[in-house]
């Protein structure tokens, strides 16, 4: 690689851990809740429940953590976002330590859409399957049932999400030379070197 670039750690482990704990959560509440039957649907919950763990730790680490783990860390300024995209079909890595703009507004959106799975979730219920979440009977079935589309819905948007991620993923490693799947198992990224 360039000389103008060097291995760097960036991800600290407890958000590698964090990252996979996330991913085997997600695939596995959203199989759970699309193959679901009366054996496996308290398991969707329990997905769900897990996921929704996840979330508060994120919430919690993006609010008090180290400094490259806070929400802030993620920040950046449509100028910044229009610089980046301006470039972003260069062959060259982006060599940026965390995340480039694209990438905080995707961490942004994915966090947002669990939020809401995990949150409509709670208020489900699956009749055929005698199926409810803990907090399906504080509300109306009117609400329940605006709530449970809600879910239907945000399942199919983490479904893009996740899938233009793994493009993400794969543009950058096939087009841009940089890996990030193994940023994400060693915590070590290639970024520019500091001027």
């Amino acid at each position: 690689m360039s000389n103008g670039y060097e291995q760097r750690a960036v991800w600290l482990l407890p958000i590698r851990i964090w990252h996979w704990a996330l991913v085997v959560s997600v695939v596995a509440g959203w199989l759970l809740g699309y193959y679901r039957d009366f054996s496996i649907m308290q398991w969707h919950f329990y997905a769900g429940y897990f996921t929704g763990g996840l979330l508060v730790i994120r919430l919690l680490l993006g609010l008090f953590g180290p400094a490259s783990l806070r929400f802030s860390a993620l920040g950046f300024n449509w100028l910044q976002l229009k610089s980046y995209v301006s470039r972003f079909l260069s062959r060259s890595p982006s060599g940026v330590p965390g995340h480039n703009p694209l990438g905080s507004l995707s961490v942004i959106a994915m966090l947002l859409a669990l939020s809401v799975q995990v949150i409509t979730g709670l208020f489900s219920e699956d009749d055929a399957l005698f199926f409810e979440g803990p907090l399906a009977s504080s509300v109306s079935s009117t609400i329940r049932l605006q709530l449970i589309s809600i879910h239907h819905i945000a399942a199919s948007v983490i479904l893009w999400l996740v899938g233009l991620h793994i493009a993400a993923i794969l543009f950058y490693l096939i087009w841009k030379k940089e890996n990030l799947i193994t940023a994400m198992i060693t915590g070590i990224k290639l970024v520019k070197k500091d001027k």
